[in-house]
Order: C-alpha cells, then structure tokens, then sequence
C-alpha cells in the first residue's frame, strides 16, 4: 500500500522532531564537556554546584574552579557555540544561493576581508576604536565592506548573475588574501599575533565580546531563516523562482548582508576559522535532505555543538599549550571537502 501524503507528512515531522531533539542533547553535553575540560579538570558535579550557585565566590575561602569557570570556560563556551552557529548558518546560506554544497562564507571573498582589517589593526594600529575591540571592530567593518564591493562588482544593469558573483568573490578574496600576505611581510615583531588570529582561536574570549557579537548574529540568523522557503525554490533555478513568485535578486542581496553580517560578527571575536560553514550544513543536508526550514536550526545546533568540541580538543590536545581551533577544523574539514569533491565528481560524470 503507498502511504498517503499526510503519512508522509507526519514521518516528516517526526524525524526532524527526532534530529532536533537529539542535537539539542548534543548541544548540552558538548557543552558540559567544554566546561569541564582544560588545563586544570573539573568534574561535571563541581561544575553543575557553581552554575547553579550552590558554590559561590568565598573572599575567606577563595575556589578557583568557581573564577575559571565564570569567568573563562563559561563565556568561551558560549561564544564557541555563538561563533560556530553563525558560521553553519552563513554555510546553508551560500550552499543555497550558489546552489553548490560546496560553497562556504569563503566563497564571496568576505573571511579575507576581515582578516585583512585585522591586520591592520594589529600591525599598523589603525583602528576606528581603541582597546580591546579595536581588532574585532575592524575585523567587522573590512568583513561587510568587502561583501559591499563584491556586490558591486557583480551587479549589471540591476542584475547580479550567481556565477559573477562567484568569481568576483574569489578576485577579491584573492586580492586581500595578498595584502594580508603584505601585513605579514611587514610585522616584524607583531608577525606571531597576526599569524595566531588568521590561525582562529576562541582563547580571547570575553563577557563584552559575547554580549556585543550575540545580538548581531541573531539577527543576521533571523534574516536568513525568514527566505528559507525562498532558497527552496532557487534550488530548482533562479528562473522557476522568479516564475513561482520569488523576487531572487532581493532575496540573493538580503542573504548576502545577513550571511556577511554574522561570519563578521563571528570572525571579529575568532579570527579565521574554515570548513565548519562547509562541512556542517552538509552533514546535516545527509541527515534531514535539502529543506532550508529544518537544514537551518539543525546545522545552528550542530555546528554550535561542532565549535565547543574542538576548542576544547584544541585545549587538552597539546596541554598546557593550546592548539588555534582553526588548525583543527582544517584537520577535519580538508578530508571532507576531498570527499565532497570527489562524490560530486561522480555524480557529475567528470
């Protein structure tokens, strides 16, 4: 007997239920994992008493354990997880838009601007604020400049071709990628801190940095989340789109902004940190198919999850040193895209 569509419908519903549940336990465990672990070990019961206030500050009997975890693993665990979902977002919004699953924030050129307003920042000193956030805010603004001047480049006559804005990404991605090269050749001294923050690393991370990247991120997520209905049908092609009613040069600018605006927002606080917009939303895609309305928060979870555990492997891996996360995404990250390669090549017939 065919099941009906409403059967099909409800086993639908039912694995995502199941997905997002087993995630969400995911997330949480991952979590409890980034805590607990790190130079000095504390045990889950320990760190469940402090983030629940059964253990507190003591002047007369000072706990370090409390100090470490409030005021270190808690808010790199969180924005771990802020940077990681932003990150995997950004990922199904470009593999959606280029219709390509292997596509990644990288692609319009934008990770290479923010490294190279980074750069200057750290090497010249020039920065539109002073202080701490004198990095991340050029960072930031050189992320969402570039994405500006790729979009530029690509538009004709009202129209922006996918495949222009492809190559304009990778022209102008390039071309930072060689200033960035330049500020390298030039630091001197400052050469080890440039080099460490294009490498990718959470081992900065603060109170201030989480408050102020959160909000951003959660908009530029929400953006992205309102076309998901729109990148399913410009996955059948732009032109089906248009005739279905999608107005697709609005919806490819505004996911371009949103999409820019939280892999700024994250490669502010982390510096560059690849494959995980890559290798997440794919994994994902596997699990759940090719729906943007449940592929979105899955690949939120997921690579939240993805961001808290290998920092914390960065942490134990080479203790008490501690390894740039992005080393390790790469380690990870590189291998797959080798696999995606090679299986669209088949698929394709190359």
């Amino acid at each position: 007997m065919v099941p009906s569509i409403e059967e099909l419908h409800q086993k639908k519903l039912a694995l995502w239920t199941l997905v997002l549940v087993v995630l969400i336990a995911g997330l949480v465990i991952a979590s409890i994992i980034g805590i607990c672990v790190g130079t000095i070990s504390i045990s889950p019961g320990k760190v469940f008493a402090i983030l629940t206030g059964q253990i507190t500050v003591d002047p007369l009997h000072p706990d370090t354990d409390v100090a470490i975890i409030r005021e270190v693993r808690l808010p790199r665990v969180l924005l771990g997880a802020v940077v990681g979902a932003a990150l995997s977002i950004a990922g199904v919004a470009m593999q959606g838009v280029f219709r390509n699953p292997m596509a990644s924030p990288s692609v319009l050129g934008i990770s290479s601007g923010a490294a190279f307003g980074a750069s200057l920042a750290i090497v010249l000193g020039f920065s539109f604020v002073s202080g701490q956030f004198a990095i991340p805010v050029m960072a930031f603004v050189f992320c969402m400049a570039t994405m500006f001047l790729v979009y530029g480049i690509s538009r004709t006559g009202g129209i922006v071709p996918v495949e222009t804005l492809l190559l304009a990404g990778i022209a102008v991605g390039s071309l930072f990628a060689a200033l960035v090269s330049f500020m390298q050749f030039i630091a001197e001294e400052k050469l080890s801190s440039v080099v460490f923050w294009l490498m990718g690393g959470l081992n900065q991370a603060t109170w201030g940095q989480l408050i102020i990247v959160t909000p951003l991120i959660a908009l530029g997520s929400v953006i992205i989340f309102w076309y998901a209905r729109d990148l399913n049908l410009m996955t059948i092609g732009e032109d089906h789109a248009s005739s279905l009613g999608v107005e697709t040069q609005k919806v490819i600018l505004r996911l371009m902004v949103a999409t820019s605006l939280v892999v700024a927002a994250a490669v502010s606080v982390s510096g560059v940190i690849g494959f995980v917009g890559l290798i997440i939303p794919h994994m994902i895609r596997l699990m759940v198919g090719p729906d943007h309305r449940i592929l979105m928060p899955a690949s939120i979870l997921a690579g939240a999850s993805f961001m808290i555990i290998t920092d914390a492997l960065a942490r134990i891996l080479m203790a008490p040193s501690e390894m740039p996360v992005g080393i390790l995404t790469a380690l990870i990250g590189a291998p797959f895209f080798l696999y995606l390669l090679r299986r669209r090549r088949h698929m394709m017939g190359w």
